[in-house]
């Protein structure tokens, strides 16, 4: 054994038998960081300390104080100084007082919707002193980075199906609280596997602002969309023909809702039933002249929801032209259902957002999170179902760009 390792080993033998059982994990650790860096400078300088050496190229010069947040406790580092050029430890991060871990959990607990002034109460029970808004606000940016690479990724082969859908988070705009729509778009692509393709936060759903985001999206490489599934919006719709071309499938589910608001709630059970007949039916054919019956049955007790059904008619059975295997997941926005839920679960715990960005920072880090879960399950449809759609002739990137 060296000459440095007993005497590492005696100091820590030391340590041990005159430090308290509450200090011992922070002692530890200052004893550990030390060591670390004490072999880290010896390295860059070519010598140790006070050693004579002809392949020394650098010498020490002094030590330079910074608290180190962990939690075991803060812990006073004495970090080395160097003649020449600088040193700074791979355990810590430059100009930062926290650890690399609880950074990473403070970013966490934002993502999963626990308030800023909460989050100080978790800090200062991992040991930490504490920490200010201002400070979470901080290191919650640095997520910034990470979701902009995701949501400004580009977009490789083909997305047949298209789904869309905005649920509304309230945000401080000019002195006033007002209402946001945060847009999600999640689509699948020729290997059956869903992905969350962008967000946009916008004053509203109409055609202007829907047509900046399919444009937006179809600029990042989105092509080769046969069908979008989504709520009734009008502005989408024209939107959607103009940018990409593609059909629109309204909401099964949707539409239902706004099928059974224009009849007594006595008569509900058995217009569902009815409607249901309808989409029960083995092909497109049948399912318009079940369709048609019904309008003509529904004429004379309920004219609101006849006309609500002629309107419809062609939106809401937009689906059953693609293969009926497909049937079951391209009827409604059912699969961005989920989505939204856990948006506004973890939106609801701040409230009132500052401003866009922190709804962008947040929304875009949750369907990250998203979109590397879904990355590691099975496909969401299979490859024969999806290739059985491939032939069709699709909007190509040029015309995209010349609309």
């Amino acid at each position: 054994m060296t000459k440095d390792s007993l005497s590492e080993t005696a100091a820590l033998k030391a340590l041990l038998s005159e430090t308290s059982d509450h200090q011992l994990l922070a002692q530890m650790l200052s004893f550990v960081a030390d060591r670390l860096m004490a072999l880290d400078v010896e390295q860059l300088c070519g010598a140790g300390s006070h050693e004579r050496s002809d392949d020394r190229v650098n010498h020490r010069n002094g030590y330079r104080r910074r608290p180190w947040e962990t939690r075991a406790g803060s812990i006073d580092v004495q970090i080395p100084k160097l003649r020449k050029g600088s040193y700074f430890p791979e355990f810590l991060e430059p100009r930062r007082a926290s650890e690399k871990v609880m950074t990473a959990v403070i970013q966490e607990a934002y993502i999963q919707g626990i308030s800023t002034r909460s989050v100080d109460d978790l800090v200062k029970a991992m040991g930490m002193s504490g920490i200010s808004k201002s400070q979470v606000s901080r290191l919650c940016a640095e997520i910034d980075g990470r979701v902009e690479a995701f949501l400004n990724r580009p977009l490789e082969g083909d997305w047949p199906y298209l789904w869309l859908d905005a649920t509304y988070i309230r945000v401080r705009r000019s002195g006033r609280i007002v209402s946001v729509a945060a847009i999600v778009a999640v689509a699948v692509n020729m290997d059956g596997r869903r992905e969350v393709l962008g967000i946009a936060i916008q004053p509203s759903e109409a055609e202007v602002f829907w047509d900046e985001f399919l444009r937006a999206l179809a600029d990042r490489g989105l092509r080769g969309v046969k069908l979008i599934i989504a709520d009734e919006h009008k502005g989408l719709k024209a939107a959607a023909a103009k940018v990409l071309g593609a059909t629109i499938q309204r909401c099964r589910v949707h539409f239902m809702r706004n099928a059974l608001a224009c009849v007594a709630r006595k008569d509900r059970p058995i217009v569902t039933a009815a409607l249901r007949t309808a989409f029960d039916q083995d092909s497109l054919e049948a399912s318009k002249k079940h369709w048609t019956k019904l309008i003509e049955a529904f004429q004379s007790c309920h004219p609101k929801l006849a006309e609500l059904m002629m309107r419809a008619e062609d939106d809401v059975l937009a689906y059953k032209t693609f293969p009926p295997s497909h049937w079951r997941q391209i009827h409604s926005t059912n699969p961005l259902e989920r989505l939204n839920k856990e948006i506004k679960r973890r939106t609801n715990v701040i409230g009132i957002f500052p401003n866009e960005a922190a709804i962008r920072r947040l929304v875009g880090a949750l369907m990250l999170e998203q979109n590397d879960e879904w990355a590691v399950t099975r496909r969401y449809m299979t490859l024969e179902t999806v290739a059985a759609i491939s032939e069709d002739t699709i909007i190509e990137p040029a015309k995209i760009a010349a609309l």
